[in-house]
């Protein structure tokens, strides 16, 4: 069985890989900001789980959650790097502070993992990294411009780096999941076609790991239409984009 680092094990998506890998006997370093979210885990698999309590926005508690898993198992085989936030721009009111905090998450924060995590994968055999994208990269969409493009610098960064650690024989996969049910999304005061449980999702996930793909997505039919839209010229786009579109509040 493997050992595993989760990040934004609380909740969502990362609550149901974090049951899911535990279930299968795997090592998990449980990542969140507050332990007492991760207690009920920790008790259910006693000897399986490493609290690694921090906030990835910081890189001296994510360096210190490193030294931990470092001490207590000397490497890691599968890192998945979930934690992320969601906030939206509201038509007439553009927010530098909003992106610059979606970005210090989504972005910054994964890449302080990725420093963290490298050195410890890299003393395992077979390690694997995966990173949770999102499909909104592939289809601007309104309202979305700090999260759509924090995840599409992430799917960029995932990418040229995957290039680089294939020498190291290390083998990354990029999750591009559509809606999931999660805490984040029940604020969404729009439609979220083909909705999945957390559950649905960590189960996709979970089962598709030991292949290595390059890529998870899901849903299927989702997916493959944002990105067929994603290619339209970007004219069409723009015309897609303005009927979906909500007007300023007077």
């Amino acid at each position: 069985m493997s050992r595993c680092w989760l990040t934004g094990a609380s909740s969502g998506i990362g609550a149901a890989l974090a049951q899911r890998l535990l279930e299968q006997g795997h090592q998990v370093a449980l990542g969140a900001r507050q332990a007492e979210r991760l207690a009920g885990l920790a008790e259910q698999f006693a000897g399986q789980v490493l609290l690694a309590v921090g906030d990835v926005d910081q890189p001296e508690q994510v360096a210190r959650i490193a030294a931990q898993i470092e001490q207590a198992w000397g490497s890691l085989d599968l890192v998945i790097l979930n934690a992320g936030t969601c906030e939206y721009l509201e038509p007439g009111q553009f927010d530098p502070a909003l992106v610059e905090r979606v970005m210090r998450t989504n972005l910054i924060g994964t890449s302080h993992c990725l420093a963290a995590a490298l050195p410890l994968l890299r003393r395992s055999e077979r390690p694997h990294l995966v990173v949770i994208g999102s499909s909104v990269s592939w289809l601007a969409l309104p309202r979305a411009g700090a999260y759509g493009a924090s995840k599409a610098a992430l799917r960029y960064l995932v990418e040229s780096l995957r290039l680089d650690l294939s020498r190291e024989n290390i083998d990354v996969t990029l999750v591009s999941p559509g809606f999931v049910d999660t805490p984040l999304t029940r604020r969404n005061d729009f439609p979220m076609p083909q909705l999945w449980s957390a559950e649905r999702a960590a189960r996709h996930i979970v089962a598709r790991l030991p292949r290595r793909p390059l890529e998870i997505t899901f849903p299927a039919t989702f997916t493959l239409l944002l990105r067929l839209l994603g290619a339209l010229p970007a004219r069409w786009r723009l015309k897609l984009g303005q009927r979906l579109a909500r007007q300023p509040e007077d």
